[in-house]
């Protein structure tokens, strides 16, 4: 989800509620600690140089059970940092600390956002060696076998 579908979805919400990927809800006491935007330069193990950039949403929870953060008040937090950060329309990437700090995407199912998991990749696996290639077969290519019979132990 990026960051202006963020925006359009919390115009028409009450409350801000965001659903782990167990079920479970982050607590709604939580605090918006960060809005940002990340640029990530780094190169791939296929020796590609590459950049990618997201908009970061840090969620923290305290001893704060009284607080709630409003959806009006996160789209003023949203709106100053587009205009002092001069973010760009980048996907979000949400950090919320359970065990450790967890890294989730973002959706929006109608009703509340879902952080989503993440996983890694190899981005360059035909360089590397990992990528495997199927050969493709037309099922009409195949032999016709009618070996099962009732007593053959088949069925």
């Amino acid at each position: 989800m990026k960051l202006s579908e963020v925006k359009n979805n919390i115009e028409n919400l009450k409350e801000l509620r965001f659903q782990l990927p167990n079920g479970q809800f982050v607590p709604s006491h939580f605090h918006v600690t960060e809005v940002g935007e990340i640029t990530k330069d780094f190169i791939d193990c296929g020796g590609t140089i590459r950049r990618e950039k997201s908009i970061n949403f840090q969620l923290w929870e305290a001893g704060d059970f009284d607080h709630r953060v409003a959806p009006e008040k996160l789209a003023s937090i949203i709106s100053l940092s587009e205009k002092v950060l001069k973010l760009g329309d980048w996907e979000i990437e949400v950090e919320y600390q359970t065990e450790t700090i967890g890294k989730y995407g973002l959706n929006f199912n109608g009703q509340h956002f879902e952080l989503t998991t993440k996983t890694t990749n190899c981005l360059a696996s035909e360089s590397c060696g990992t990528h495997t290639s199927k050969s493709k077969i037309k099922l009409s290519d195949l032999p016709v076998t009618n070996t099962c019979t009732p007593v053959g132990g088949c069925c």
